[in-house]
Parts: structure tokens; C-alpha cells; sequence
């Protein structure tokens, strides 16, 4: 026999009018009746006595299956299901009251129909204890990609057309059926975002949802808080949460996205309170970068960074997580706690990708040297996530790398070797872009492909010019530039998109502006590439006999060539010399050892 109880926020009602109201659930629903006027009756003179609203739900057989109980304005409303099929209706449907005398459904009501798929939602006015107006909504057609409720009323408590409303629901429920063949696109996940005004200089909120879209989600609601102190247990106050789970019920939210790193205690509470997942800006983006790794390096490093964001987070439930007693002396093994069990296999599996990891930095070691050996210089693209590196780089080099308009549309380094105006062969290095609030361990992990850009000859730091806060997105990657100790080499600034009417003019001086799309302004970039690099280098042209052939050697090994042909008097050649190693050339010449 089923237990009634009634649910909800019942504290400081009598146990004399919970007991009442118990009875509830003994006015089941003949057939053909959707809501008989004895319950609606009832509903309103409970909602008087206790000033709360009270939501009832109804099987199709006409049991009542819950009572439930919230505040003044609001009800919280069980997830129930009583059909299997997850494409069908849930077989139930809510009836609750609204004590302030109108019926009228609101869109917390519609979004609890449509999120839960209830058979319907029906809403009664109560003033001074007697039922007002009802109305009564179902599921709908679908229109620009949500669905559309069916409502009727307002109508008479007592005149309820009960066979049209039970039609209705019929209908509600054909509108999901779908044939067997038919074969539907997973809709993307639907996301209420979350953030508290700072002091970063710009709007975060619209960066979280560029990452949002970059991931797939689609974002029903921007939800911004005034700036205030964080709450230690749900990061924007209680109070605040509860009206996030009101706002999650009426856009039908799947999930909540928070704009800054949230502990343990907090998402956990959060998830309590409003009902659904709960992630934050860095477990987002390691989302995304999860999900743009293709090489064995990238796969390696994104998981260790998200392993150890996830170990500090690791969360028991009560006692049922753990059988330790006050002593954990010969409790280990089968009495373990099932905690410290995922805890010791995420620290295991972080060192083996460390160690994995070692290997791979071992051969980009040997691959760096080599190319430091080569004296062939390397310029490094570095800037905000979607600043325009990779559309550059494939405009530069003649490459198809991956450019998208989208946030980290490229992970995995890339390297490709031009050729300048004055012949000068030149190897250009595009790796991750970065991000404010870039995640720690995300740093850390990635630190070894970081590092192409701290052994970089130049930099080219690329500013996407049509962004009304660049400067903002300049000192963040000039700060990460700093942390990985390349903060004091050689620097272009590139203005990119400056074909776009909201690109704002540099008003800083050697700075280049160009547009990767267009064309306009490489010419100039690439004459300025070549000046920098060339800077402390000299240009000779030389003559060297045959006798002394070693001194071709030791070019190649100093400096680039540019050109190198025999002829009668010797091998004549053009080449690139740092102006300190010019004695090594000299000494060889000279018929002196190279030293």
C-alpha cells in the first residue's frame, strides 16, 4: 500500500491539517473526469488554511500519486514518470493552486509541462478559499525548435469540459508518437548561464557564451548577478539559487553553467537546489578542448588536466560512502572507502600520463633541437582564442589548418615553414590560443607545447581588432606569455580583421595592421617579420675556395643560407649571420681550426 504523505515545504503546518490532507489522496477521478469539481474545491480550501500553494498529480487511471506542497508563489514538483517510453507523455498530470486568485499559467508552469512531459498542466485561482479561474495547458507542436503549449481557459472550477479537456490530452500525446523509422537529431543540450559582475573589464557572461556555443550547448538564458561577496555553499546565495530553479523550469533548462571555478560543497549544493547538472567555466572548457584533441600529445594532456580537476572535487555521500570507522588501521582493502578507492586510482592513472607525457616531451625535445641546429629562426603566433592565428598561418604558409570561427578551433601545435621577401626561410609555430580565467592545470599540462612559444625567435601576437576589449585579451596573454617565461622576446603586435567596419584603429606605435581574410596589409607584416628577425643578423656574400670547402660546413651550421652555386673561382654564397659567431666563419677562412 502506498504511503500518504504529504510532500514539499510543510514545515509549520499543523500535523492536525497535514493529516486533512491526507485525504487528497482518496479523491481519485472517475472516468472521463480530468479534475472533478470536489477536488478542486478541496485544493482551494487547503490553499487558503495554509497560505502555500499545493500541486496534486494524476495518473490516467485518475489516482492521485502525490501531494505536494511549496510556498506563496511557488510549488516544487516532483519528476514522475509513470510510462516507460522517455518519447511519450510522463502519464501523470499536475494540478496545482495559485493563491493569489488567478489561474493564469506562468512560464515556471509551461516549462515544468514541457521539460517533464507531464499529460498537462493545470493551474486554479483560489480567493478566500474557493476556487477562481482554471486553466489548463498541454504539450504542443513544435515551432522554431521548442514546442508550443495548447492552452485553454480561463475557465469555471465547476464547468470544467472534462471529455475535451481528456481529448486534449490524447492529442498532446499523439503529437509524440513518432514512427519506428524515423530517425531524430539529438538536440543540443540547453543551458541557463551564470555570473556575478566583476572587475575584469568586459563582459564575461558573452565569452561563456561563445565558449557555450563553441561546445554545442544552446543557451536559453544569461542569468547575471550584481557583484557581491561569494557565497561559500552555492556561490550566489540561497536565495538566488532558488530563483535559478525557477528560471531552469521555465526555459527548460538541462543544465547550469557558472562564469567561475566552483568548489565541491558548491555544486554539489547547487545540484540539490536547482535540480540539474551543474558545471563551471573550466569544466567547460576542458570540455571543449576534449573535444578538439587529435593527436596522442593533445589526448594525454587534456585528460591529465582533467583528472587533476576532478580529484580535489571528489565528494562522498554520507555514510554510504564510506565503512571506516574513528581508526583506518586495518580497514583498508574491501572496507576501503569507495572515496579514497576513486581517489588512488585518478592519482595512479595522473602519474602514468605524466610519465606518458615525459616520453612525448622527450621527442619534441629532440625535434626542437633539431630545428635550433638548423639556425633556421622560428616566429611564434600567439593571441586570445579566436583572434584569426590559424586563418593567418594558412595565408602565410599556404596551409589548410583547421581556422574556424570558434573558440580553441585549434588545439594542437602546428608548424610550417615560409619564405620571406628577401628570401629568408622562416619556420612560423601555431599553438593553443588563451583565454581569461584559462584554467591552471590546463596551463600545466600543456606547458611542454607552451614552450615552442618561449624558444620562439619572434612573436607575433595577434589582436583581433574588432573586439571592443582587446586590450583586455592583450594583458592576458601577455600574462600568460610572461608565466612561461617569454615575456621579454622580440614582439610584433598584428591587428587582425581590420577589414571589419567595428575594428578599432591601434593607437600603439610599430604595430602592424592587417586582415588574414582580405589579404591586406601581409605584404607589410611579412617585411616586418624579416626586419625583426634580421635584426641582429648580418646579410654576406662570399667567394669561398675551393681549399677551404669546411667553411661551407660551418655556414650551414651558423647561419641560413640563401643561395649557394659552383662556380670557377670557388663556391659563391649568400647567408644570414648572427654578427656574433661571424669569428668561427673568419677563423676557417683564415685556414685557423673552428673554435
Amino acid at each position: 500500500m502506498e504511503e500518504k504523505k504529504i510532500h514539499g515545504n510543510v514545515a509549520g503546518i499543523r500535523d492536525t491539517i497535514l493529516q486533512e490532507m491526507q485525504s487528497l489522496y482518496d479523491e481519485a477521478q472517475p472516468t472521463g473526469v480530468f479534475a472533478s469539481t470536489a477536488l478542486l474545491e478541496k485544493l482551494a480550501d487547503y490553499t487558503e488554511r495554509i497560505g502555500r500553494e499545493i500541486s496534486v498529480y494524476l495518473s490516467r487511471s485518475g489516482a492521485v500519486k502525490d501531494v505536494s506542497v511549496g510556498d506563496a508563489s511557488t510549488v516544487s514538483m516532483p519528476d514522475m514518470r509513470l510510462v516507460r517510453n522517455a518519447d511519450r507523455l510522463a502519464g501523470v498530470r499536475c494540478i496545482h493552486t495559485h493563491p493569489n486568485g488567478s489561474g493564469y499559467l506562468s512560464d515556471v508552469d509551461l516549462g515544468t509541462l514541457n521539460s517533464m512531459r507531464l499529460d498537462a498542466m493545470a493551474a486554479v485561482g483560489v480567493r478566500e478559499g474557493k476556487p477562481t479561474s482554471v486553466y489548463v495547458a498541454f504539450v504542443g507542436e513544435m515551432e522554431d525548435e521548442e514546442r508550443k503549449p495548447v492552452i485553454y481557459g480561463p475557465m469555471r472550477a465547476d464547468r470544467l469540459p472534462q471529455d475535451a479537456l481528456l481529448n486534449a490530452l490524447i492529442e498532446a500525446d499523439n503529437r509524440l508518437k513518432a514512427p519506428a523509422y524515423a530517425v531524430t537529431q539529438a538536440e543540443p543540450e540547453r543551458a541557463v548561464l551564470v555570473g556575478i559582475d566583476n572587475d575584469d573589464g568586459y563582459d564575461t557572461l558573452e565569452e561563456l557564451k561563445a565558449l557555450a556555443d563553441t561546445a554545442g550547448v544552446n543557451v536559453v538564458h544569461i542569468e547575471r548577478q550584481r557583484k557581491r561577496p561569494i557565497d561559500n555553499g552555492t556561490y550566489v546565495g540561497s536565495g538566488k539559487a532558488d530563483e535559478l530553479r525557477l528560471i531552469g523550469s521555465a526555459t527548460e533548462a538541462d543544465v547550469f553553467i557558472f562564469d567561475d571555478e566552483l568548489t565541491a560543497i558548491q555544486i554539489r549544493n547547487l545540484e540539490s537546489i536547482l535540480g540539474a547538472p551543474v558545471i563551471d567555466r573550466t569544466m567547460l572548457i576542458l570540455d571543449i578542448f576534449a573535444s578538439r584533441a587529435t593527436t596522442r600529445e593533445g589526448k594525454l594532456q587534456v585528460e591529465l588536466s582533467q583528472l587533476k580537476y576532478r580529484l580535489p572535487r571528489l565528494l562522498g555521500v554520507g555514510v554510504a560512502m564510506s565503512r571506516q570507522g574513528a581508526s583506518g588501521v586495518g580497514m583498508r582493502g574491501p572496507g576501503e572507502k569507495k572515496l579514497e578507492i576513486d581517489r588512488r586510482r585518478i592519482r595512479r592513472r595522473i602519474y602514468e600520463l605524466e610519465q606518458e607525457l615525459k616520453e612525448v616531451e622527450k621527442q619534441r625535445g629532440i625535434r626542437r633541437a633539431v630545428r635550433k641546429k638548423s639556425e633556421t629562426p622560428i616566429a611564434a603566433l600567439v593571441g586570445y582564442t579566436n583572434a584569426g592565428k590559424s586563418t593567418l598561418l594558412n595565408v602565410l604558409s599556404d596551409s589548410d589548418v583547421l581556422a574556424e570561427d570558434k573558440l580553441f578551433a585549434t588545439l594542437d601545435p602546428v608548424v610550417r615553414s615560409i619564405t620571406l621577401p628577401n628570401g629568408t626561410p622562416c619556420l612560423l609555430s601555431d599553438t593553443v590560443g588563451f583565454i581569461n580565467k584559462l584554467p591552471h592545470d590546463l596551463v600545466q599540462a600543456f606547458r611542454s607545447t607552451l614552450e615552442e612559444v618561449r624558444d620562439a625567435d619572434l612573436i607575433l601576437h595577434i589582436v583581433d581588432a574588432s573586439c571592443p576589449y582587446y586590450e583586455v585579451q592583450m594583458r592576458v596573454t601577455q600574462q600568460v606569455l610572461e608565466s612561461l617565461g617569454a615575456g621579454n622576446t622580440p614582439c610584433i603586435e598584428v591587428y587582425n580583421k581590420c577589414d571589419l567596419p567595428e575594428a578599432i584603429p591601434s593607437k600603439r606605435e610599430k604595430t602592424v595592421a592587417i586582415s588574414a581574410k582580405t589579404g591586406m596589409g601581409i605584404p607589410t607584416l611579412l617585411e616586418r617579420i624579416e626586419t625583426e628577425l634580421n635584426r641582429t643578423q648580418r646579410r654576406v656574400e662570399l667567394v669561398i675556395p675551393y681549399d677551404r670547402y669546411e667553411a661551407i660546413r660551418v655556414l650551414h651550421e651558423i647561419g641560413t643560407v640563401l643561395s649557394e652555386s659552383h662556380e670557377a673561382d670557388g663556391t659563391h654564397v649568400t647567408a644570414m649571420l648572427e654578427e656574433s659567431k661571424l669569428y668561427r666563419l673568419k677563423n676557417v677562412l683564415d685556414g685557423r681550426s673552428d673554435e
